[in-house]
């Protein structure tokens, strides 16, 4: 039963001395690093800490943000920590998972976070059913309208003309091209 810490830091120009100085006192006897942006989905030390940490261990970070890059993505590691018997701690926010209160807090967290996507798809829906009333479909235009078809097929028919000259003439992409009838 060890504490592992994880300190990340987003830039190079940033150093990991104040969260390393605050693990180590915190008596972690391993600390797993990246220098990388939150919001990457590939972080190798996290990825390494997950790998190493063991069944009665703690994960122990500075700040909860150093953690996760949302807080759905914070809960979601913390979960699956807690399935495997791992702890957690956040030093800055008192955290501790391994105690009644610890759990506690981070559930209401969780339930916090659940309502806050809840209430954000409602809004989207509302909005999406208001611009459908108005008579907006949303999406990306088509490429192919159907005067760029009626061009293709004419420069198609009247031949002489190679498939990027086509292209370049009508203004659409390759793909567009091939996606139009034959």
């Amino acid at each position: 039963m060890a504490n592992i810490g994880y300190a990340r830091v987003s830039t190079t120009d940033q150093t990991h001395a104040l969260q390393t100085d605050a693990l180590n006192a915190a008596g972690c006897s391993r600390i797993f690093q990246d220098t990388i942006s939150g919001a990457k989905f590939e972080r190798k030390g996290l990825e390494s800490l997950l790998e190493y940490a063991r069944e009665g261990d703690t994960v122990v970070v500075w700040r909860l943000d150093r953690l996760g890059r949302s807080l759905k993505d914070l809960i979601e590691i913390v979960q699956a920590l807690e399935a495997r018997s791992i702890g957690f701690r956040s030093l800055t926010e008192s955290i501790d998972t391994t105690t009644p209160g610890g759990k506690l807090i981070f559930h209401v967290f969780g339930a916090l976070a659940e309502f806050e996507r809840e209430i954000i798809k409602q809004r989207v829906n509302a909005g999406l059913a208001s611009a459908r009333e108005r008579g907006r479909i949303g999406g990306r235009p088509k490429a192919a309208t159907p005067a760029k078809i009626t061009a293709v097929e004419a420069m198609r028919a009247a031949g002489g003309s190679s498939v990027d000259e086509i292209c370049k003439a009508v203004g659409i992409s390759r793909a567009t091209y091939f996606r139009v009838p034959r």
